[in-house]
């Protein structure tokens, strides 16, 4: 039997947590499985912010990770051994049960993807979850129409920056990111197509906002919260469009997090505030990577991944996702020459 090693959670963080709550298992797994299953050797993993939230035991969109199990999130990999005549050995597959080497899972839990059309790496970010929450969000929740200006928040991230350009294929007229540090709004502008780029860590918020688009916004794509959500609000023009994505301004936080106090602005526009969860969004997925595909073909969806190698790095790797010292998509590679 191969032996596997796997992360568990060994302690809930309070705060921003730390290694010590994290705990490497070595497993064994079987050499053949049950009708119905396959054993696939993972070769990449993704980690993402919403897993700070999955580490406290709080009520959610998605249960807790449990206290010395293991822990879960997307990955892709080859099916080494198989039960079902629809999942044959050496398919790649993508399926949520990262963090570890080696996964058993029923046929049913897994997805054969294409690694001819794109690298299985694609399929965690721009083809993955990752690029389905910006098409989602900008097609439906704050649906971007011709001539719009559009901000987006964490705009170097791994959603960020998709949805920037994804805002620009729907018709936008003008796309603003946000970001930390010249590195990343350099990038912003050079790599992701932005037409402006504003570092948060420079000055207010809210006026380097105003600078950018003098007549407002019509719509915000909100992946921070706090004072980013209060200076969108603060330039959303009549009937714009806010979509709350992500609330990376407060996972980590032990007290509450000051929100916006400028909400009224908002009913003084008549604007939307709509919550985002993909998960309720999946059926969007064959027209996204249907979109994306020919996007990447023809070269106007740019992306980027930050990788570490290896098992043993990935705790370090979510704790830098949650620092923010990735550039679009943070994923581990399991397996040497992995692509």
């Amino acid at each position: 039997m191969p032996s596997s090693r796997e992360y568990r959670l060994a302690a809930r963080p309070v705060g921003f947590p730390s290694p010590s709550d994290f705990e490497l298992v070595t497993t064994e797994v079987p050499d053949t499985v049950a009708d119905g299953r396959v054993l696939v050797r993972n070769t990449w993993m993704s980690v993402d912010p919403y897993m700070r939230g999955r580490m406290d035991d709080v009520p959610s969109y998605i249960a807790p990770f449990e206290l010395g199990a293991p822990l879960e999130g997307s990955a892709v990999g080859e099916v080494v051994a198989s039960g079902s005549p629809d999942v044959p050995v050496g398919a790649s597959v993508s399926h949520f049960a990262g963090w570890r080497e080696y996964a058993v899972l029923d046929a049913a839990d897994v997805t054969v993807i294409d690694t001819t059309a794109a690298p299985a790496s694609a399929y965690m970010g721009p083809l993955g979850a990752t690029g389905l929450t910006a098409y989602a969000t900008l097609k439906r929740i704050a649906p971007v129409r011709e001539g719009d200006v559009v901000f987006v928040s964490a705009a170097a991230g791994a959603v960020g920056s998709v949805a920037g350009q994804v805002a620009r294929a729907l018709g936008a007229s003008r796309v603003i990111g946000s970001a930390g540090g010249p590195g990343k709004t350099k990038k912003l502008l050079d790599t992701f197509g932005y037409d402006a780029a504003l570092d948060y860590r420079q000055g207010a918020l809210d006026e380097q906002l105003a600078q950018a688009a003098p007549d407002g916004i019509d719509v915000y794509f909100d992946n921070v919260g706090g004072g980013h959500l209060q200076a969108g609000i603060g330039a959303i023009r009549r009937n714009g469009r806010i979509a709350l994505v992500g609330g990376l301004g407060e996972y980590n936080a032990t007290a509450p997090v000051p929100g916006p106090n400028n909400l009224l602005q908002a009913a003084k526009q008549e604007a939307t505030l709509r919550g985002m969860l993909v998960t309720s969004h999946l059926d969007l997925f064959p027209e996204w990577i249907a979109t994306a595909s020919a996007m990447i073909a023809a070269g106007t969806l740019r992306t980027e991944q930050t990788v570490v190698e290896g098992i043993t790095a990935a705790p370090d790797a979510l704790l830098g996702v949650l620092r923010g010292a990735n550039t679009g998509k943070m994923l581990v590679k399991l397996v040497d020459g992995a692509k």
